[in-house]
């Protein structure tokens, strides 16, 4: 993994359901022993912390991904060839019936396809009969069958791009930080279950052993594309989600980061809008008091629903939106202790504006 795209390949190829992160937690656990100045900690629920310490003392920025993705785990063979499983996450039901999925056991995938489901809140499922030729132990990790990371042009697309391609852009910017040093600490959470309605994130706050209270936030997501905010046309300084608004005054600090990397990068792209496809884990951040923002990328087929075809399929994003929030990401963490809570900046600028023209009031 030699280049940020490599890792994005490899991190979107580990299997992954809500309550079922381990694979990715060891891809973590490698990830941190190959980097000596990181460190890595987990709080009792399984949510993960890499840290880089800074040059000086000031507020941590820390980065927020989680590990899972709409997904199965196995519970018990009923029959020779009928698996039951736990189905968690935001998949309508009408997809998953009929549909093509694999479970891992070690390094055995088994096939298999979806024959009957029980529907729970909302038209989602909340349990699956799986009809499989082999034997698929409790425990196991269960996917929909469309196939591990790959790149097609300016295509990344995979079984999951929400949101291990997020997690993925975190563990590249904290690699580049780890070269040299940002002024203040910055670390990388990663979460477990917030498919099925941010359960880590919640834990975090309710035992913060990992968080401080003076941390500033940046939630990390792949939200659905929206019209108004499409795919290759950059990362997205995300506003707020289908729940509610988050904090101005960071989102209006990393809005001006990303204004100052495209006065010098050609090739860096963002866009600025709200992201009602889905609640984020901002929100939550929010709620407990924490003072959190967010940053995307536009997501097709979002929880692998191709709803133009009407199927279970890969999801995808644009390469260039995903390097561009990587080298976003890069430039937070480097400025974060120039941020000033208050809108002290922006306050200014006002100021001086209405000192130039209040003459003529």
């Amino acid at each position: 993994m030699n280049n940020d795209l490599d890792l994005l390949l490899a991190l979107c190829s580990v299997p992954t359901a809500p309550f079922g992160e381990s694979r990715v937690t060891a891809f973590v656990e490698r990830f941190v022993k190959a980097h000596r100045s990181l460190s890595l900690k987990r709080d009792n629920f399984g949510n993960l912390l890499i840290s880089l310490a800074g040059r000086t003392k000031g507020p941590r920025w820390v980065f927020t991904a989680h590990m899972d993705h709409p997904g199965m785990i196995a519970e018990r063979m009923t029959g020779p060839t009928t698996l039951s499983a736990r189905f968690h996450g935001g998949v309508r039901s009408e997809f998953v019936r009929g549909s093509k999925v694999v479970f891992f056991d070690g390094d055995r995938e088994i096939r298999g396809v979806v024959s009957d489901l029980t529907d729970g809140d909302r038209g989602y499922p909340s349990a699956v009969r799986v009809a499989v030729k082999k034997t698929v132990p409790a425990g196991s990790v269960g996917m929909f069958d469309v196939g591990a990371g790959r790149i097609r042009g300016k295509r990344f697309q995979s079984r999951v791009c929400d949101d291990l391609a997020g997690a993925a852009a975190a563990l590249a910017m904290i690699r580049a930080l780890a070269k040299r040093r940002p002024r203040v600490s910055v670390a990388v959470l990663l979460t477990r279950a917030e498919e099925e309605g941010f359960i880590g994130a919640i834990a975090v706050t309710q035992s913060p052993s990992l968080l401080r209270k003076d941390d500033r936030l940046i939630a990390i997501e792949c939200s659905a594309a929206q019209t108004y905010a499409p795919q290759g046309a950059g990362c997205i300084v995300r506003i707020g989600d289908r729940t509610s608004v988050f904090n101005s005054q960071i989102s209006y600090f990393i809005t001006q980061q990303a204004e100052a990397i495209a006065k010098q990068d050609k090739a860096f792209k963002f866009q600025r809008a709200l992201m009602p496809g889905g609640t984020c884990e901002a929100t939550v951040y929010d709620v407990y008091g924490y003072l959190a923002g967010s940053i995307c990328v536009p997501l097709g087929n979002y929880h692998n629903m191709d709803k133009a075809r009407g199927k279970i399929a890969a999801e995808y994003i644009d390469v260039n939106d995903w390097t561009s929030m990587v080298k976003l990401f890069n430039a937070v963490a480097r400025t974060g202790h120039t941020f000033a809570p208050g809108h002290a900046e922006l306050k200014k600028k006002l100021q001086d504006r209405f000192a130039k023209f209040k003459s003529l009031l």
